[in-house]
């Protein structure tokens, strides 16, 4: 332990005074902190008042069972480790303190050395628990409050909104359309500390120019022509929580100014209306454009958009996210099929690979369209290729040329080519039956003769066909699964 660790807290819970004494003789060290108490109630208070890290617990006590206590942590999920003492050691008494929760067990009488180790062994094991746990939360999620995606890309971004949310400083998001900015806000509000107040979204794109100031700062009645009545604005409605600015960049360049003028005082008046109200709110804003173009062009204030950039967040496309595809259609599949009481389960292996090779234009509001359309349309356990929508019915080649781009010096080759000669032409169905085959069988000949050709290594033969070697990997284990199957 160094100077600057803090002692590991102990809690005894031991009834007889005098082995109390010798136990917490068995830990004066600077690196242990043992208090004691004699009774299962004082116990429970003290684990309820001020969790320690470890708890030494007597299960024969005069009030109440130590096992009662035990149960107390448990069901609380109080982060504290639990070392059974008891005279009465059993099997039947170790395997029920283990269930509710117990990290060792020491039967009485046991000397210095068997309690430091046993002690050092359950800090160890927590310690080494909680780094998991940390990692886990940290680089290794599949989602993110409403976010779906377990790709490098998308935990830098749970990183940095998980960074943000407690802070007031204004977000700015940028991504693609359908790319989820909204979700990204959605989250952002769900992680901070204005959870419990308004998320207020406001889609500056999908709202007429001249009614956009009304709808963000309210009007008074008789404002405007077809003003009957006082209307209340999201500036009002997101009192206390989150503003949400969609497709900021579409704002009229005149309402800018007001826009800068309520982000910097916190407050505004309503269109008609001399009275000035103050709100709180923290601002989010999104956009699909480029916003240092925007500025550069004259059609975004400069300082506005330094105002609200404080901290940006770019969501990436989902053509770079890796697997984050079948994770997010496995998502879709799941939830649509309960909703339109369907039987899909999964998806076959052909289609994960066409699901895969897709260029995803459209994004994830795409993929939702593309699972959306094959649910209403079709059912089965399993999604098969014929049930996939035209534009994914694509050679692999043609799909992976889409994906990674043509070579350097290269020429992209078109999706589908058609033969050239009479002889090359299939000359009825079914010869053209013959020339086009499963997407899956193509691709797995496809790597397979990669990688033979580059005697077996996984990562030359990725590397030459342009997708990672984890890619390779992963199919090929679903193959074999499939053959043994």
């Amino acid at each position: 332990m160094t100077e600057t660790d803090a002692p590991t807290r102990i809690l005894l819970v031991e009834d007889s005074v005098s082995l109390a004494a010798v136990y917490q003789g068995y830990l004066q060290s600077a690196a242990y902190e043992v208090s004691h108490v004699e009774t299962g109630k004082a116990a429970l208070e003290r684990l309820l008042d001020d969790p320690p890290e470890v708890v030494l617990l007597d299960l024969m006590l005069p009030d109440i069972p130590g096992m009662d206590v035990l149960r107390a942590i448990q069901e609380r999920e109080l982060p504290t480790a639990a070392i059974i003492i008891t005279a009465h050691g059993s099997v039947d008494v170790a395997v029920e303190a283990m269930r509710y929760g117990a990290d060792d067990f020491l039967t009485k009488p046991f000397d210095a050395q068997r309690l430091r180790v046993t002690l050092d062994n359950v800090l160890r094991q927590e310690r080494l628990e909680r780094i998991v746990e940390t990692y886990q939360k940290t680089f290794d999620r599949e989602a993110f409050h409403d976010i779906v995606g377990g790709s490098l890309p998308m935990q830098a971004v749970y990183r940095i909104l998980e960074n943000a949310a407690p802070s007031k400083a204004s977000v700015f998001i940028t991504g693609e359309s359908g790319t989820g900015k909204e979700l990204c806000a959605a989250a952002l509000h769900k992680e901070g500390p204005r959870r419990e107040q308004p998320f207020v979204a406001l889609n500056c794109a999908a709202i007429p120019r001249e009614l956009i100031e009304s709808e963000v700062f309210g009007h008074a009645k008789g404002a405007f022509t077809g003003a009957a009545s006082a209307r209340e604005g999201a500036a009002s409605r997101a009192d206390g929580g989150i503003l949400f600015l969609d497709e900021i960049c579409e704002m009229d360049i005149n309402l800018q100014s007001k826009l800068l003028r309520f982000i910097q005082t916190g407050t505004f008046q309503r269109v008609g209306e001399n009275r000035v109200q103050k709100v709180d709110i923290r601002f989010v804003c999104a956009t699909n454009r480029d916003p240092l173009v925007e500025v550069r062009e004259g059609r975004f204030r400069e300082d506005l958009y330094y105002r609200l950039n404080v901290i940006p967040v770019e969501l990436p496309p989902l053509r770079e996210r890796g697997d984050d595809v079948l994770l997010i259609a496995e998502r879709f599949l799941a939830a649509m099929a309960a909703e339109e009481g369907k039987q899909f389960k999964a998806f076959s292996p052909a289609v994960q690979t066409a699901l895969q090779l897709h260029s995803w234009p459209g994004n994830v509001r795409e993929l939702q369209n593309v699972v959306r359309n094959i649910v209403v349309l079709n059912d089965g356990p399993q999604v098969t290729t014929e049930m996939l929508p035209q534009a994914l019915q694509v050679a692999p080649a043609a799909g992976m040329a889409r994906r990674s781009g043509p070579g350097p010096g290269a020429e992209a080759a078109p999706a589908q080519t058609a033969p050239d000669t009479p002889a090359e032409r299939p000359s009825s169905l079914a010869d053209e039956a013959e020339v086009i085959r499963p997407l899956w069988i193509e691709e797995r000949e496809l790597i397979e003769r990669a990688v033979r050709l580059c005697d077996g290594n996984v990562p030359k033969a990725a590397a030459l066909l342009e997708i990672s070697a984890s890619t390779i990997y992963r199919k090929r284990q679903a193959w074999q699964e499939a053959d043994a199957g």
